[in-house]
């Protein structure tokens, strides 16, 4: 947790300009020792620029601090340690360390400053806000409330992020506002932090907006459909499935989003950014580049995908070429060369600025779909995992037929619609590990399959024989931050 405390809060912020398009800028508020309440919390639009902050914090980072982007680092969690991406020609020996399984707490993929970061912008706006209303009379309760939604909402996503990946973790929910406020802190019970998710989302929920009245807003900006989303993802990952069903259906019921059906519905999601299927999203722009154009081309590209994605996952009709899974050849993938295009469209060196998507309707559908599945409702949850297999016109091939009344053969046939669904976008690992550990473990043969299938063959049974370990499934806690927090405690697996 050292990384907070000696973070100077550089303050950056997102203006953004609605309408047909958007126009993102970047402006340093404040470039030292804190934002301090006497200096910057005084009127409403210094509170709407520290939000604005947050959202920044998420696509870029602060001037002067160098590291990776958020999405990059959500990519790398959520794919490195699944079957569908592998290293490539420009791959570090850290991402070809996590391929093999042989990760370490020196590994600079495991650092967890930049989701800190975050969490202690939220944390500032949550202690500070409030009493910009005592000092500027224009600023409305309502208007107050709804900021304070997006803070404890970010900060649950960015918390939600970091228990599925480590497990147990420090909860920070004061802000370090100068470098004189320092604290070290221990690792809380994941069980503790995931309850403190809940009451973030509860707290937001009471005084977050359904509209902010413009579309890029709405997928860009924290909504009552976001918390809902996220609501659903974190009780499904506790396994309260009624729960989950209810912040699903806050979203189906709504009638503001659903499936795209037509044939371009991939361009419409991947390209133009901000759906119908849209639930949140992070705005990259010409201003703001997504990492993704460096990391999927070139000869110098980092990752691809496995030879499975499409063989295995998609499939491919040899006797009919012309009946494809849309999700598939030229659009997630490009098969010839097994580059990842998903994030691609039309995008160049220069101008890569393709949105990171965190939510959108067919996770709705199949994470209620899984929460069905596991109550006993197995042909409900089929039904709706038809419905997004026909809007993508998934092969045969990959439809199993399975028992409706078998809770297992549901779960496999949801976790592989899930890969073809959600592939590349950061879902794959926290999929696969959620189902495995249901039950006390009793699913651990997803995990192992999976390995089975994407380790090299020379590290298989080694691979094998640490997954059988649950305290493997979570990172170790970086190097860095165990030698400057002597309260903090290495992961089990790791010590």
């Amino acid at each position: 947790m050292n990384t907070l405390r000696k973070i100077h809060l550089a303050f950056f912020t997102l203006l953004l300009v609605t309408g047909a398009t958007s126009c993102k800028k970047w402006l340093t508020l404040k470039p030292s020792d804190g934002i301090v309440g006497d200096t910057f919390w005084q009127t409403k639009e210094q509170l709407a620029s520290a939000v604005n902050g947050i959202y920044a914090s998420l696509i870029g980072n602060p001037p002067g601090i160098t590291d990776r982007s958020m999405a990059e680092y959500l990519f790398m969690w959520g794919e490195l340690r699944g079957d569908m991406v592998i290293p490539s020609n420009g791959a570090t020996n850290y991402d070809i360390d996590i391929y093999n399984v042989n990760l370490q707490s020196t590994n600079t993929i495991v650092n967890w400053r930049g989701i800190y970061r975050t969490i202690n912008y939220c944390n500032t706006v949550i202690k500070l806000a409030p009493g910009v209303l005592t000092k500027d009379k224009t600023l409305t309760q309502e208007q107050l409330g709804s900021y304070l939604s997006e803070a404890y909402t970010i900060r649950a996503l960015m918390y939600f992020y970091l228990v599925r990946s480590f497990g147990d973790v420090p909860l920070k929910l004061n802000a370090t506002t100068s470098d004189d406020q320092l604290e070290q802190l221990p690792k809380s019970k994941q069980a503790e932090v995931l309850d403190q998710i809940v009451n973030d989302l509860k707290t937001a929920e009471m005084t977050a907006v359904f509209t902010y009245g413009n579309t890029a807003s709405d997928k860009g900006r924290v909504t009552k459909y976001t918390i809902y989303s996220l609501m659903a993802d974190v009780y499904l990952w506790m396994d309260k499935y009624n729960d989950c069903i209810t912040a699903c259906d806050n979203v189906i019921n709504s009638g503001r989003f659903g499936l795209i059906t037509n044939r371009n519905f991939f361009y419409q999601i991947y390209d133009l950014g901000n759906s119908n299927e849209s639930i949140f999203e992070f705005q990259y722009s010409k201003e703001a580049l997504n990492p993704f154009y460096p990391m999927f081309t070139t000869t110098k590209r980092r990752y691809q995908a496995s030879d499975a994605v499409m063989e295995t996952i998609y499939t491919i009709d040899y006797v009919n070429p012309d009946s494809i899974d849309y999700r598939a050849d030229g659009a997630s993938v490009i098969s010839s060369s097994n580059l990842i295009s998903k994030f691609l469209f039309d995008a160049t060196a220069d101008a890569s600025y393709n949105h990171w998507i965190v939510y959108r309707y067919a996770d709705i559908l199949l994470m209620k779909a899984e929460a069905l599945n596991q109550l006993g409702r197995g042909p409900e949850a089929l039904k709706l995992l038809y419905d997004v297999r026909r809007r993508s016109h998934a092969q045969p091939a990959t439809d199993p037929a399975p028992d409706p009344n078998s809770v297992d053969q549901v779960t496999d046939f949801i976790v592989a619609e899930r890969a073809r669904e959600f592939s590349f976008e950061g879902k794959r690992w926290y999929d696969v590990l959620r189902n495995a550990k249901r039950n006390n473990y009793a699913r651990l043969d997803i995990i192992l399959d999976m390995v089975r299938t994407a380790v090299p063959p020379e590290r298989q049974q080694s691979a094998l024989n640490k997954y059988r370990d649950h305290n493997s499934h979570y990172f170790p806690v970086y190097f860095y931050e165990l030698s400057t927090d002597k309260n903090l405690e290495q992961n089990p697996f790791y010590q």
